[in-house]
């Protein structure tokens, strides 16, 4: 399986959810908050900064073949 890192764009996205929830967690109060939420929070910063979505990896791990990874047919 190979795993291609997100492009610079995809990876401010990922940034600024991250940053979002945290910032929601932070407001609803870090005791307050389920651990739960805790979860995406660090996923989407890890790959925000490393490039490598965990999300995208279990996904095609769980799915597989996606149909960008087969080739084109010929008509």
């Amino acid at each position: 399986m190979k795993i291609n890192k997100a492009s610079p764009p995809v990876r401010f996205y990922l940034f600024i959810v991250g940053a979002v929830t945290w910032l929601g967690i932070w407001h609803t109060g870090f005791a307050v908050a389920s651990w739960l939420l805790y979860i995406p929070a660090v996923f989407l910063v890890l790959a925000a900064v490393s490039g490598y979505c965990p999300g995208l990896i279990i996904s095609h791990k769980l799915i597989g073949k996606t149909q960008s990874d087969t080739p084109a047919l010929n008509d």
